[in-house]
C-alpha cells in the first residue's frame, strides 16, 4: 500500500491533503480532497478537453477539479460523479499501471470488500480499512487492524461525506463509496452483465445479514443496536443499495411471488397475526436469516416444528 503523508496545497484557498506516492495516471482512483501528481496530469487532460478552466494545473483535487471531471463524464455518455475511476480513464483513452498502487490489490479499486466490519472486528481488511479512511483524512487513527470507537466514528465521518447511513459498519455499500462507485442502482438493461450484478448484491445482502448475527431484536428497531423482524431486512437491503417498504405486509405486497424459493429471496410466515406477520432471508437448503423477537438475529431452518406450518410462501423483490 501506498504510504500517506499530509501537505498543503493552493489552489482558490489553503487545503490540507492526501499526499500519495508518484504513479502513472489511471492507476488508482482519483477523488476530491486527493492532492498528487496523478491529479495535475488528470486537470492537464481535462484542460486540453475544455472542461478544467481553472488558470493552472495544481495537482489540488478540489470542487473545480471534481465539476470538470464530471463535466467531462457528461459529455462521454459514462455515469456522472465526478470521482476519476477506471471508467472515466478507459473513457479517455488512459490505460492504468500497476495495481500495486492501490489500497488493495484487485480490479483497480481502493479497496477490496471481503465481509462486513464492525466494532470488534480484527485483522489484516480492519487495517487496510484504516489505512484508506485515514488516506481519504478521516482518522481512524493507528492502522493496528483493531475495529474500535476511533475506526467507527471515522467510518461513520465518511459516511455523512459519502451520503449514505452512517452507522459506523463497513459494509458493501460503504466499500462502494470508498471505491467511487455509486451506490445508487442503476436501471436494468437486460443483459447478461446484470445477471452478474445482481447474483452479487445477492451474495452482498445474505453477507450484510450474516455479519448482524446476534443482534438483539427489538420493537421497532432499525439498526444494529436492535431489530425488529422488517427492520433487519430494510436494513439488510439498505446497506447494498437497495430500498424496501418498512412492514412485513407492505415488503410481502411489493414482492413478486415466487413457487421455489432461491438464495437471496424472502421467506414469509404468519406468526402472531393472520396473514404475513414475519419474514427472513432464504439462504439455501431450507435455512433462513431472520430477526426473532426471541433469539434477536439468527439462522433458522424453515422445517422445524415451529417454522413449518406458519410458512405462507417466498417472494423476490
Amino acid at each position: 500500500m501506498k504510504k500517506v503523508a499530509l501537505s498543503v496545497a493552493l489552489a482558490g484557498g489553503v487545503f490540507l491533503a492526501p499526499q500519495v506516492a508518484d504513479a502513472a495516471l489511471g492507476d488508482q482512483t482519483l477523488r476530491e480532497g486527493m492532492n498528487h501528481g496523478d491529479v495535475k496530469e488528470l486537470q492537464d487532460r481535462l484542460s486540453s478537453e475544455g472542461h478544467f478552466t481553472y488558470h493552472t494545473s495544481t495537482g489540488y483535487f478540489g470542487s473545480i477539479t471534481r465539476q470538470a471531471v464530471r463535466d467531462f463524464q457528461r459529455d462521454a455518455g459514462i455515469d456522472v460523479d465526478g470521482i476519476a475511476g477506471p471508467q472515466t480513464f478507459n473513457a479517455m483513452g488512459v490505460s492504468g499501471g500497476s495495481s500495486s498502487s492501490n489500497v488493495s490489490s484487485g480490479s483497480g479499486d481502493w479497496i477490496t470488500y471481503n465481509g462486513t466490519l464492525r466494532s470488534g472486528s480484527r485483522g489484516a481488511s480492519v487495517t487496510t480499512l484504516q489505512d484508506a479512511l485515514n488516506s481519504l483524512g478521516h482518522n481512524a487513527g493507528s492502522a493496528d487492524g483493531v475495529f474500535g470507537p476511533k475506526t467507527a466514528e471515522a467510518v461513520r465521518s465518511f459516511q455523512r461525506d459519502a451520503g449514505i447511513t452512517a452507522d459506523g459498519i463497513a459494509g458493501p455499500q460503504t466499500y462502494k463509496a470508498l471505491n467511487g462507485e455509486t451506490v445508487v442502482k442503476s436501471e436494468s438493461t437486460g443483459s447478461s452483465s446484470d445477471s452478474g450484478s445482481a447474483s452479487s448484491t445477492v451474495e452482498s445482502i445474505i453477507s450484510t445479514a450474516k455479519s448482524l448475527e446476534g443482534t438483539p431484536y427489538v420493537w421497532g428497531g432499525t439498526s444494529p443496536s436492535g431489530f425488529d423482524c422488517s427492520g433487519f431486512l430494510q436494513y439488510a437491503f439498505a446497506q447494498n443499495g437497495k430500498s424496501i417498504p418498512r412492514t412485513v405486509a407492505t415488503i410481502h405486497d411489493a414482492a413478486t411471488s415466487v413457487s421455489t424459493p432461491q438464495r437471496g429471496d424472502l421467506v414469509f410466515f404468519e406468526t402472531y397475526t393472520s396473514g404475513p406477520s414475519h419474514a427472513g432471508i432464504y439462504l439455501g437448503d431450507g435455512k433462513f436469516i431472520h430477526a426473532g423477537s426471541s433469539t434477536g438475529v439468527t439462522i433458522a431452518d424453515m422445517n422445524s416444528s415451529y417454522w413449518s406450518p406458519r410458512y405462507l410462501g417466498a417472494g423476490r423483490l
